[in-house]
């Protein structure tokens, strides 16, 4: 897997981006060729062709992107694959279209993106029906023996035949039924088995539920010898997921590994974007104001705005603000999350929620320093001490400033059971001991796509 802004990303998927770049900027080109001929020299090199083309291939790419096309994970069926890529062709063509229709001079040439698309739609379907045949053959997958016996090994199991673009095949693992004086012969024999010159596996991924007394170092060594890769069910999950898994989370899992390192050099830098991309935000609004209030104020009676109580940074208490999104007795009976279709939220208001409209306020707490802008989301007071109680390291959200976006919100959503607070309390320190400002400015550009997708909210 290849690491980028503190994120690991699936091999396959960056050289799929890159295959499909080319694809993309080549039918172009060809098209350039075809339709301008003599003068296509002067078309490229003159009228800024080249551009042009690198901008048609950039925003094919987003369209793709912003389609999932790059997270197959998402994809439920090989056929919709084909319809994804379908609809970007068709939107990109929409889009095209409406460009060069208010701006003439963006056109490369006369017909040029027109035949540019029909080359493009022919060569990406039968582009990636190859890179599907050829990610098929066992040459191109890597052999793993998961080595373990509990519900551990089999949540590895479970994300390897999940992930196909990790590109990992699962040859087996343990019977989770042996004894566990038994257990630890059954571990040797299965690793013996694979020692040689030339290895029957390539890697190992240990996920014993307790390592005590039955982890078989002599043939682990053994293999590792032999070029075997040797991985912990821990470190893999990492990688795949984004996210810690709090079961088998030790302390020594904080104090050994790399990252939770808050350096104030980059805590700095943070607060500057964060400050910047405030001020943007609050400016390009500026216009849309006046109609948010109105409509606020048509949807039900009560206040513009919305003041609540949060736990920041440290453990320290301060005042959110929102656009208001519920009725003004939403709360009467106490405090209590928000549900999905929550019956309490007015009909603007759940527009609001769904484009992210009732967040804008908070850029006011992200001047303040209340916030930054990527960061976990910060919690009521009401719930801290039970969500403490009942979540382990809960209160490592607090090291950090709150965010008004953060890697929860846009690789999981909206949390409002325990379990769903506790996964996303896995995202939270994936993003704390990860914590970059490459990886902020990556979740400042996926906060994008999830709120044109109104992905996430309630």
């Amino acid at each position: 897997m290849i690491r980028l802004f503190h994120v690991y990303y699936p091999t396959r998927s960056i050289v799929l981006l890159l295959c499909e770049a080319l694809i993309v900027g080549g039918s172009f080109l060809v098209a350039t060729l075809l339709m301008v001929g003599p003068d296509s020299y002067l078309v490229l090199n003159y009228e800024y062709g080249w551009l042009k083309i690198a901008a048609l291939t950039v925003l094919t790419l987003l369209c793709s992107y912003y389609f999932d096309l790059y997270e197959p994970q998402r994809i439920s069926a090989k056929w919709e694959i084909y319809f994804r890529l379908l609809l970007v062709l068709g939107f990109l063509s929409f889009l095209l279209s409406a460009i060069v229709y208010f701006y003439p001079e963006a056109d490369i040439a006369r017909y040029v993106l027109l035949v540019g698309l029909i080359f493009l739609t022919f060569t990406l379907v039968a582009w990636r029906s190859a890179y599907a045949w050829i990610l098929g053959l066992r040459a191109f997958r890597e052999r793993v023996y998961v080595l373990g016996s509990g519900e551990r090994a089999q949540m590895v199991v479970e994300t390897l035949r999940n992930r196909k673009d990790a590109g990992m095949e699962v040859l087996g693992w343990d019977n989770p039924h042996l004894d566990k004086a038994e257990r630890k012969e059954a571990f040797s024999a299965a690793l013996a088995k694979f020692h040689g010159p030339n290895p029957g596996v390539d890697r190992v991924i240990v996920a014993l539920e307790d390592r005590r007394g039955e982890l078989p170092m002599r043939e682990m060594l053994n293999l590792r010898f032999d070029g075997v890769v040797i991985e912990e069910a821990g470190t893999l999950l990492e990688r795949l997921t984004g996210k810690l898994y709090l079961d088998g989370l030790r302390p020594s899992s904080f104090i050994y590994s790399e990252g939770f390192n808050v350096k104030p050099s980059q805590q700095i830098a943070r607060r500057i974007v964060s400050t910047l991309t405030a001020a943007a935000g609050l400016l390009l609004f500026l216009p849309f104001f006046p109609f948010v209030v109105l409509l606020v104020r048509l949807s039900s009676p009560g206040p513009i705005f919305f003041r609540q109580t949060r736990v920041g940074m440290g453990g320290r208490n301060f005042s959110v603000y929102k656009f208001r999104t519920m009725r003004t007795d939403a709360e009467a009976d106490g405090a209590k999350w928000a549900s999905k279709n929550d019956p309490r939220v007015t009909r603007f208001g759940m527009f609001m929620r769904k484009t992210r409209i009732d967040e804008v306020p908070q850029l006011w707490n992200v001047l303040k320093g209340d916030m930054g802008f990527v960061g976990p989301r910060p919690e009521r007071p009401e719930f801290v001490p039970w969500l403490s109680e009942q979540i382990p390291y809960f209160n490592l959200r607090h090291m950090i400033r709150p965010g008004l976006t953060g890697w929860a919100q846009v690789r999981y959503g909206y949390g409002a059971t325990l379990a769903e607070t506790r996964e996303k309390l896995e995202f939270d320190l994936y993003y704390i001991k990860h914590m970059s400002l490459g990886l902020d400015l990556l979740i400042m550009f996926e906060t994008i796509k999830t709120i044109i997708r109104r992905q996430g909210s309630q």
